[in-house]
């Protein structure tokens, strides 16, 4: 008898509990059946060799299956990625406003050339505009820059001045999106204008679309992540320190993360 062993997950790599794994013969018989573990883990035995077929259902995913082959030995099926429920709907027209409080919004810079600072942007509002076709559509944030937080307040202190952002003279950090570019159903790129202490450039976002659906409050809402790289010289953020070997204190490229919620405005 063979044992068959995996991994659930989502698609970018967080582990699926509680998910029901059953395996049925090339009759159509159910030979094995277990539920994932907190890790995403699952171990079937038991099973006779041959052809199997193996099906996951789990709450917020879209059920799967898959042909398997058992041999005399153990199967390791590895990590099996299950897509989000709605994943491939896209978000209806209409207006989607962010819910701030579960989204954010990080940088993230290179210290001393060998280690990563992290900060956060902690206030900020926008909404997102879908339109018909997806492409035209329309994305609008506005942050607060002083509301910086990298969890060192001295540090938080200097952010805050001219040498970086210079929330006295510039309190808001805007980003307008308007047009994307489909790669996929789930990866977008979307197409816009960055205005940053004084400057404004394009600055695009890769995005990766997580799915919509309704939520527990009686509201429907969708979610995406975004990353894009932005170079501090060009928005005039080029305070620096050089130390030994030339090395600089704080790098030029800051990487940007973007999680968001967005609720659609059902008014």
């Amino acid at each position: 008898m063979s044992e068959l062993h995996g991994r659930l997950s989502t698609t970018d790599g967080w582990p699926v509990a509680g998910g029901t794994v059953t395996v049925m013969d090339a009759t159509g018989v159910q030979r094995g059946r277990a539920v994932s573990r907190a890790d995403g883990g699952f171990t079937i035995d038991g099973l006779g060799t041959g052809a199997h077929t193996l099906v996951v259902a789990t709450p917020g995913h879209e059920p799967s299956a898959r042909s398997v082959l058992v041999n005399g030995s153990g199967v390791d099926l590895g990590r099996l990625e299950l897509t989000r429920a709605g994943g491939a709907v896209l978000p209806a027209p209409g207006t989607w406003r962010i819910d701030a409080q579960h989204s954010s919004i990080r940088a993230t810079a290179l210290h001393l050339g060998i280690s990563r600072i992290h900060g956060r942007l902690r206030r900020f509002s926008g909404r997102v505009e879908v339109i018909d076709p997806f492409e035209a559509s329309r994305v609008e944030v506005a942050i607060d820059a002083g509301s910086v937080d990298s969890d060192e307040p001295d540090r938080d202190a200097h952010l805050r001045t001219a040498d970086f952002l210079d929330v006295g003279a510039f309190p808001s950090i805007g980003y307008a999106g308007t047009g994307l570019t489909r790669h996929d159903v789930t990866h977008w790129t979307v197409h816009g204008t960055l205005s940053l202490k004084g400057v404004s450039a394009p600055v695009d976002l890769a995005v990766t679309y997580g799915g919509s659906g309704p939520d527990p409050w009686g509201g429907t809402r969708a979610a995406f992540t975004a990353t894009t790289e932005i170079s501090r010289d060009e928005f005039a953020i080029d305070w620096n320190q050089s130390v030994l070997a030339g090395v600089l204190a704080v790098g030029r490229t800051l990487r940007i993360d973007i999680d968001v919620q967005a609720v659609l405005d059902e008014g």
